[in-house]
């Protein structure tokens, strides 16, 4: 278990937490959610030790040992991979080397074989046998390759770095662990391998991440970091946004009954908890449910911005063809042959196991970039906007939020003042002196709602997304993913982000070197479609 007393840690004038008590305890996995800056990996390093509150006391349950997912890459350089895996297992690793060092030894006392045998038993405790195996296992599961084992971790692609750092925290059943996003540089095949691991586990985990749907499949509880507390609340992600908004909107609605008020929570919870049944944490989560009181639920006090995007015209029946597409880059094949027509009600989801060719196809057909060959076509009646995953060319220049957005107000808009401008700004929840800030201080998250103000001035009737909620936080990527559901126009989208891919999209086309597969299915349909499977088998060299 861990215990967190009365908490407190301030940078300055700044209060990140205050007063928090809680525990933490061993079968529930932790979803610890908040918005950016709000502290979620502060708190995470101050629950391993890496950080010293001002105040309070963290405390674990003598004997346990705890595991964190580290983020930095090059601390294990010099080490190879399977040896960094096992490096998790601090204790075991220790024995490991003492015991190296004692059996190298050319003078070899009895007080050495003593110390031997003593070291053997531990070994054979904390299953060093199997050590080796169990992380090589670990990691072909992870996907880094048994190629890749004996080679130092500098010498491997970057992309797998993240993956055995991961398998060094998952490694030899740690009692605590705490993950910080650990599905970035995760494919979709790895990170459902993790969600089933992360469900089946029996002791405490506590997870930071912006992935809905692996909140929802793990989670038996949610970890709330806001307003300089921490609380917790039963149940995964999906019921602590739904029943808070719930109760948000029962407070605001003065005129009902309370017992009406209470019997619609009741209602509410019961469906919920008829729901937790299918899922992979099923039995921990239904019980947590069944035990839950109404007193237990509270409205969410966070800001969600209003993303909303009008179309200033219905899209016509011409909307985008697509023919004989073809790009390499450095001789390397992204998509060849590509062909295909966009029809009204689309709304496709792209896929690919190179992120290179989403985001080359999407700058193709938005005219920033060119194919080797083929052509494309937009209709008359698009007005299409563009939210691209790399967009530092757009802030080149030293502006104000205002000055910037007002050089992107297209040419049938003619009435531009500054609450007009401001307007479009505050949905994106930058109110007051906010509007002046300069354009070249601004964070990742902040870059991307000025992207979307600047799409919403378009009234795009086709959006095209790559990547949408790359460094959004989760009340951001909530309120885009339930405007892409309500949307009337066109979409494109490619997005790391199964819950969005999954509820927004009615198409599915795969760009392969070899050409595309192109499926009218939900994203989980095609992910589960056995045809498909096969297809994609064929279509990747």
């Amino acid at each position: 278990m861990i215990s967190v007393r009365d908490l407190k840690l301030a940078y300055g004038k700044r209060v990140l937490f205050e007063e928090v008590n809680l525990n933490y305890t061993k079968g529930n996995c932790y979803g610890v959610i908040g918005a950016n800056g709000a502290g979620k990996s502060t708190f995470l390093k101050i629950l391993s030790g890496e950080i010293e509150p001002n105040k309070g006391v963290v405390e674990i349950t003598p004997g346990e040992r705890l595991a964190i997912l580290k983020q930095n890459q090059f601390e294990f350089d010099e080490q190879t991979v399977l040896n960094t895996v096992m490096v998790g297992f601090d204790k075991l690793w220790a024995v490991m080397k003492e015991r190296e060092t004692i059996y190298s030894l050319e003078d070899f006392s009895e007080e050495d074989g003593m110390r031997a045998a003593e070291l053997e038993g531990e070994f054979g405790e904390m299953g060093g046998y199997t050590a080796e195996s169990d992380a090589a296992t670990l990691l072909g599961e992870l996907g880094v390759k048994e190629k890749y084992h004996q080679s130092l971790m500098k010498e491997i692609p970057s992309n797998l770095k993240l993956r055995v750092l991961l398998a060094q925290s998952l490694f030899g059943n740690p009692d605590i662990l705490l993950l910080d996003e650990p599905t970035n540089g995760l494919d979709i095949e790895t990170i459902s391998w993790l969600e089933n691991f992360l469900a089946t586990y029996e002791n405490i985990v506590l997870i930071v991440s912006h992935d809905r749907h692996f909140l929802d499949a793990v989670c038996t509880h949610v970890s709330d970091v806001d307003r300089q507390k921490v609380k917790i609340f039963t149940g995964n992600y999906s019921f602590w946004y739904e029943s808070s908004q719930l109760m948000a909107r029962q407070l605001s609605d003065k005129n009902k009954k309370t017992e009406d008020k209470r019997q619609a929570l009741i209602d509410f919870i019961a469906r919920f908890s008829a729901n937790a049944s299918k899922s992979k944490q099923a039995t921990s989560r239904k019980k947590a449910l069944e035990k839950l009181s109404i007193e237990e639920i509270e409205p969410s006090y966070r800001k969600y911005p209003g993303i909303i995007f009008q179309p200033l015209r219905e899209v016509g029946n011409q909307i985008l063809s697509v023919d004989k597409f073809s790009k390499s880059v450095d001789g390397r094949s992204l998509f060849n042959n590509v062909s295909f027509t966009i029809n009204k009600g689309d709304k496709i989801a792209l896929l690919s196991q190179d992120p290179l060719a989403i985001t080359s196809f999407l700058n193709i057909i938005n005219g920033e970039a060119e194919a080797d060959y083929g052509n494309f076509s937009w209709g008359t009646t698009v007005t299409k906007a563009y939210l691209p995953i790399e967009n530092s060319q757009y802030f080149k220049d030293d502006l104000t939020l205002m000055e910037w957005l007002r050089q992107f107000v297209p040419p049938h808009i003619t009435d531009v003042d500054e609450p007009f401008l401001r307007g479009f700004l505050g949905k994106m929840l930058f109110s007051g002196d906010d509007i002046l800030k300069k354009t070249n201080v601004l964070s990742g998250g902040e870059k991307v709602r000025c992207m979307l103000s600047r799409m919403m001035l378009q009234n795009p009737n086709v959006i095209l997304l790559d990547q949408p909620t790359n460094h959004l936080d989760l009340e951001s990527i909530q309120s885009f993913n339930e405007q892409c559901v309500d949307y009337k126009g066109v979409i494109l989208l490619s997005s790391h982000d199964h819950t969005f891919m999954q509820t927004v999209a009615n198409r599915i086309i795969e760009i392969t070197p070899m050409g595309i597969i192109d499926r009218l299915m939900d994203f989980d349909q095609y992910l589960a479609d056995e045809r498909v499977k096969q297809l994609r088998l064929e279509m990747y060299p």
